[in-house]
């Protein structure tokens, strides 16, 4: 995302110093600093878009420029550790690597108006911007709208698990989500869910960090830790860079193959045990809700 938001910005004929952590990857680049700091040091604005907090605070420690301009999903509160050394706005965006080279992102910016009035020029180059209110507030938009992402992906999953376990053919399922509000969500993952092909849009890593995001600020919103657990199943299994979008072959696959492991030790399990322990749990039920 950073390479395609600095290609935008000089092809939009503003003078861009690039820096990366991979420096083969800014080597196309006709301006590319040695470090962070000397980037910043030539630059009216700095922006930056990188891939967590950890690493934010590891590249910005050593830099004071006169605007840092905040593009990474990170969430409020980084944000707000940022601005405690510096002049930060926050401004992630929303949309993919297909969007960035369109310059059809939306925006998310957190400033004051002053800030915003400033700055949405430069930022419009890459799409629509929408001020979302003060410092803070673009990063908690980008979760809210992420929230929706990971949800309904995994809403989707289990909704063609559920076909699957009550026999509902595939075609048929897909026809029946077809007439439900989740209908665009199931058009746009139907041809990759049958060839079993997922092109890394979105990192389903990236995915998962979001939630974790999502979880941390609202641990309370029960479809979004449900939705993490999917996530988070399929990336320690080493899912991580398929894209996002691959949690429902998780779901319908590898959870059903689990599932079936279970349910065979379950079988191989003596029924003596199984008897015990089937006492235990009612017993414990008694007690708790007597």
């Amino acid at each position: 995302m950073g390479s395609r938001i600095a290609r935008r910005l000089l092809d939009a004929g503003h003078d861009v110093v690039v820096w990366n952590r991979t420096r083969e990857k800014a080597e196309a680049f006709p301006r590319v600093a040695a470090t962070p700091a000397e980037a910043a040091a030539e630059t009216d604005v700095t922006i930056t878009m990188l891939t967590n907090a950890d690493a934010l605070r590891a590249v910005t420690q050593d830099i004071s420029p006169p605007t840092l301009i905040e593009m990474s999903t990170v969430g409020p509160d980084a944000v707000r550790e940022l601005a405690g050394r510096m002049t930060v706005i926050d401004a992630p965006v929303l949309g993919s690597r297909s969007e960035a080279e369109t310059g059809t992102l939306h925006v998310f910016v957190g400033a004051t108006a002053e800030q915003y009035a400033a700055w949405s020029p430069l930022l419009s180059a890459l799409g629509t911007t929408h001020h979302v209110g003060p410092l803070g507030a673009g990063a908690s938009a980008k979760l809210v709208a992420n929230s929706t992402l990971v949800g309904s992906i995994g809403i989707l999953g289990e909704a063609l698990r559920l076909a699957d376990r009550l026999g509902l053919s595939r075609a048929a399922a897909f026809g029946v989500l077809d007439a439900t509000p989740i209908s665009a969500q199931a058009e746009r993952r139907r041809a990759a869910i049958e060839a079993d092909d997922y092109p890394p849009r979105f990192a389903l890593s990236l995915a998962r960090k979001d939630a974790d995001l999502v979880s941390a600020a609202a641990p309370d919103l029960r479809i979004a830790q449900a939705a993490r657990s999917w996530l988070a199943e399929a990336d320690d299994a080493g899912w991580g860079e398929r894209d996002y979008s691959a949690v429902v072959a998780w779901l319908l696959d590898v959870a059903d193959e689990q599932q079936d492991q279970r349910d065979d030790q379950n079988d191989e399990e003596p029924i003596a045990d199984r008897e015990s322990a089937d006492e235990r749990e009612d017993d414990q039920q008694q007690h708790e809700y007597p």
